[in-house]
C-alpha cells in the first residue's frame, strides 16, 4: 500500500517549519509534521497572557540577520516591526544602580568612569585601535598601557564573569579561557546589541508567522504528537505507527533522546522564567536588562519594548534563571554545554542516526549546537537545497 506521506518532520519549531514548507512547496512532497507541544513555533512561540500582554513563553527572541535569503524568505510569512535591540547591564552602585550598554562600548565607558578618566581612556583606546572596532579582552590585556589592561579586567569583572557563572553554573576556573578572551569592547557609540543589516520583530508575533508557514495543502501538522511513541528506529529502518516509512525524515529534537539516552544524557542548560505583571506602562529602562554583578537571575525582559504593543497601564516582565537540565518532563533543554567530552558523546549519537538512510538531524537540539534563529532558517534552507537537487 502506498504510504500517505513522502516526508516526516519531527518538530514544528523554526527548523522543522522551514524544512516542511520547502519540501511541500518547492519539492511537491506530502509532509507530516509531528509536534509534541500543543503549538507551533518551538521556543519562539508567543502568546497573550492573562493581562493582554504579548509575551514570549520561552524567553525573548529578536530577529536579526545579515542573510538576504533568510530575511526575504521569512518576509513571505510576516510583515516586520522595525526594532533594534538594546541591552544594558545593571550594576549596584552605592544606594542605587548604574546602567550601561552591553556589549561594553564608549557610552558604557563614559557612564562607568569619572568624566576625565573616561575621556583619557577613550583617547587611548581609539588611538591604539581606531573607532568602530570590536577589541577583545585578550587584546586589551596584552596592551602595555596599564590603564587599558585594567579596563579589560573591569569589563571581565563587571560584565562577564559573574553573569557567565550564573548562566553556565561554572566557577571562574571552569570558564573556558578562549570564551573569556573573545569578550568584546566595542569602540563605538552604537548601542545596538546586534549590528546585522536586517533587524526587526514579526508585526503580529512569531506564532502567526509559523502558522502561515505551515499552512500549505501538502503539510499535515499534528500537535500534541509525541514522536517517541509514533516513530521507532530499528535495524536501519524507520517505523512510523508500526509501519516501515521509506521517505525523508528530518528530526529536530534532542539527539540523545532519539536513542533513549543509551550512551548517557547530553548536558544542557535549562531556564526557569518567572513572569510578573506590573501596573505601569513600562517597568524598566530597556527590553533586556542584564544583572551581571548580583541577583540570582541573569536578566529581566520586558516584552512591550520588543513587540511595540500599545497597552497602557500594564506590562509583563520575565526574570530568567539558569540551571542544569535534568530531563524532567517540565524542563526545556535550551543550551548545549559544549566541551570536547560532550562533543564526543554527541558524535556517538550522530553515528547512530547516520545508520538510517535519508534521516537528517537539523537544529539546535539535533545538532547539539547553538544557533541563532536566522542560522537555523539558513540551515533548513540549505538542507532542503540538497534534498531537492
Amino acid at each position: 500500500m502506498k504510504q500517505a506521506y513522502d516526508c516526516l518532520v519531527i518538530g514544528a519549531g523554526p527548523a522543522g517549519a522551514v524544512a516542511a514548507r520547502e519540501l511541500a512547496e518547492r519539492g511537491g512532497r506530502r509532509v507530516l509534521v509531528l509536534e509534541r507541544r500543543n503549538h507551533v513555533g518551538g521556543n519562539t512561540y508567543d502568546r497573550f497572557d492573562a493581562h493582554g500582554v504579548l509575551i514570549h513563553q520561552y524567553g525573548p527572541h529578536i530577529f536579526h540577520t545579515n542573510s538576504l535569503r533568510v530575511y526575504e524568505y521569512l518576509s513571505r510569512f510576516t510583515a516586520w516591526r522595525p526594532y533594534e535591540h538594546q541591552v544594558v547591564a545593571s550594576i549596584p552602585e552605592g544606594e542605587g544602580r548604574l546602567e550601561y550598554p552591553v556589549p561594553f562600548n564608549l557610552v558604557s565607558l563614559r557612564r562607568a568612569f569619572p568624566p576625565e578618566d573616561a575621556r583619557r581612556l577613550e583617547e587611548k583606546l581609539t588611538a591604539a585601535y581606531g573607532r568602530e572596532k570590536k577589541v577583545t579582552i585578550l587584546e586589551l590585556r596584552r596592551n602595555p598601557d596599564p590603564e587599558i589592561s585594567a579596563l579589560a579586567d573591569y569589563v571581565y569583572d563587571h560584565v562577564f564573569v559573574r553573569y557567565t557563572m550564573k548562566q553556565w553554573g561554572q566557577t571562574p576556573e571552569e570558564i573556558d579561557p578562549n570564551t573569556t578572551a573573545r569578550v568584546p569592547v566595542f569602540l563605538s557609540e552604537d548601542c545596538r546589541y546586534f549590528q546585522d543589516e536586517y533587524q526587526g520583530m514579526p508585526l503580529e508575533g512569531y506564532t502567526p508567522l509559523f502558522q502561515r508557514m505551515l499552512d500549505h495543502p501538502n503539510i499535515t501538522v499534528e500537535l500534541g504528537a509525541d514522536a517517541g511513541r509514533r516513530m521507532r528506529l530499528e535495524n536501519g529502518a524507520v517505523l512510523l505507527d508500526g509501519e516501515a516509512f521509506g521517505g525523508t525524515v528530518i528530526y529536530t529534537g534532542a539527539a540523545d533522546e532519539l536513542f533513549g539516552c543509551q550512551f548517557g544524557r547530553l548536558p544542557y542548560r535549562t531556564l526557569d522564567f518567572v513572569f510578573e505583571a506590573h501596573p505601569a506602562d513600562f517597568w524598566q529602562s530597556h527590553g533586556t536588562v542584564n544583572y551581571t554583578m548580583d541577583q540570582d537571575y541573569t536578566r529581566i525582559t520586558e516584552f512591550k519594548y520588543l513587540t511595540g504593543q500599545e497597552l497602557p497601564g500594564v506590562t509583563t516582565i520575565a526574570k530568567e534563571f539558569s540551571r542544569a537540565y535534568t530531563g524532567a518532563a517540565d524542563e526545556v533543554p535550551y543550551y548545549a554545554v559544549i566541551s570536547p567530552e560532550n562533543n564526543a558523546l554527541y558524535a556517538r549519537y550522530r553515528a547512530e542516526a547516520d545508520r538510517y538512510p535519508d534521516f537528517h538531524l537539523l537544529g539546535r537540539l539535533a545538532e547539539y549546537k547553538y544557533y541563532n534563529m536566522d542560522a537555523i532558517a539558513a540551515r533548513a534552507l540549505e538542507l532542503c537545497d540538497d534534498l531537492l537537487k
